[in-house]
């Protein structure tokens, strides 16, 4: 019901967006929180970003603050993350998240209870 893209290959220094589609009538009417986390090789999934339904909250992770920004389309179902100034140890795979629930329970506990299926992200040094 999450479905990501827009993953790929870049130098560091280059730019990536990443697009996120909640498909299904009745979740997506429901989503209140969507967002995305990544998880590096050997490394634990670890929260990038979120946006609340109305995207009056966001919140970044501070290694990615001042580089990606995110966005969302409530019309399309979809969010957006757009990466700039892209950095070696940004590679992983991104996940798309999104919850029903409050939204500080998905910044400040990670509460997610639906995952998309990730997309690769690497960046060249």
């Amino acid at each position: 019901q999450l479905q990501a893209s827009g993953g790929g290959l870049v130098q560091a220094g280059g730019s990536l967006r990443l697009s996120c589609a909640a498909s299904g009538r009745t979740f997506s009417n429901y989503v209140n929180v969507m967002g995305w986390f990544r998880q590096a090789p050997g490394k634990d999934r670890e929260f990038v970003s979120a946006i609340s339904r109305s995207g009056g909250r966001i919140d970044y992770a501070d290694s990615v603050k001042g580089r990606f920004t995110i966005s969302r389309d409530n019309a399309k179902n979809t969010v957006y993350l757009q990466m700039n100034n892209l950095k070696p140890e940004d590679t992983a795979v991104y996940y798309c998240a999104a919850n029903r629930g409050p939204y500080d329970d998905y910044v400040r506990r990670f509460v997610v209870a639906y995952w998309g299926q990730g997309t690769q992200v690497t960046v060249s040094s």
